[in-house]
């Protein structure tokens, strides 16, 4: 690992397609991997990592970096290595693991916001009409984070959360099941206890709190929530960072078409044991008002709900 030293680590910022970049090899190093070991945490996260996150140099580009070096410790031939711009770094925070990763990256990106004032202090080896792209670029970048900041959920707010349903001090919400007052967690938990095969879900308001609710279910249940996620309520990475927290509960996203107004769960559907519930209100906000749950007698008249939902389109977050 190497020490976190804003000397060194500006040595490691090359300007690359007029953009300010880090290489993998150096970033590697900074993170405590290996080269191969670093690219493959990346490759298995790679919907992370747009074209404008990470790029790989060209023989040329590669050629031309090593060329301002009179003494290269990079080896013989081998790949040419990939790019990653101020977003792939901060992608990056939310990729690799543990404490001292997240320590690593924060360092980087305190270091990426004083991009205007590295681009001045260089003012005199690039033409003005890059440092006009390097402010711009500058710019973009802080406007795309801030942006991402706002739709991030971190592992720290999504353990406040998980506990805020464990913690038996701290106030329960209410709603009507069955005819009597119950605790919303509980009731919904019982609901979902009931799951031998699968657990059908039509809600449009979903949440981080939607798949909290469903944290206990059996791996052996595969979860379809159908949801145009009104109001955005839930994002990708609350989806990807519960996926990590609970990797034994299976949980598909599919739209639901814009069709449905009411909320329903379907327990083992197309099973002689199948049961459906209506529900007054979101379970993500259940509780904060009057609401009830029933189950639903004539199942009958439910029979095509789901057969139809299963062929819509994944619901892109």
């Amino acid at each position: 690992m190497i020490p976190l030293d804003e000397e060194y680590l500006m040595s490691k910022i090359y300007v690359i397609r007029g953009v300010q970049v880090m290489l993998d090899f150096d970033l590697a190093a900074i993170y405590g991997y290996t080269t191969t070991r670093f690219n493959e945490q990346v490759k298995n996260n790679i919907e992370r990592f747009d074209d404008d996150f990470r790029f790989q140099l060209t023989e040329l580009e590669f050629k031309n970096l090593m060329s301002k070096f009179s003494t290269s410790s990079w080896g013989g031939k081998r790949k040419c290595p990939y790019a990653f711009t101020e977003l792939g770094i901060y992608s990056l925070m939310m990729v690799l693991k543990g404490n001292l990763a997240v320590k690593q990256s924060k360092t980087l990106i305190r270091l990426f916001k004083k991009l205007k004032d590295f681009a001045i202090q260089i003012q005199n080896v690039l033409p003005s009409t890059e440092l006009q792209v390097l402010a711009l670029q500058t710019q973009n970048n802080t406007e795309d984070i801030r942006q991402m900041k706002q739709q991030m959920v971190t592992r720290d707010e999504l353990s406040v959360v998980i506990k805020d349903f464990t913690d038996p001090t701290i106030k329960k919400d209410y709603l009507f099941y069955n005819g009597q007052t119950v605790e919303a967690d509980i009731a919904y938990s019982e609901i979902y206890s009931y799951a031998k095969k699968s657990i059908h879900i039509i809600d449009n308001y979903i949440s981080l709190k939607t798949l909290v609710l469903l944290k206990s279910v059996s791996s052996e249940v595969k979860v379809t929530i159908f949801s145009d996620n009104v109001n955005h309520g839930l994002h990708q990475t609350e989806f990807a960072d519960f996926q990590s927290e609970y990797p034994q509960v299976d949980v598909e996203l599919k739209s639901s078409g814009g069709i449905y107004h009411d909320r329903y769960i379907f327990i083992d559907h197309a099973t002689p044991s199948e049961m459906i519930f209506h529900c007054g209100g979101s379970s993500k906000d259940v509780g904060k008002r009057v609401s009830s749950i029933s189950r639903v007698e004539d199942v009958m008249l439910y029979q095509n709900i789901v057969g139809s939902l299963e062929r819509n389109q994944v619901l892109q977050l």
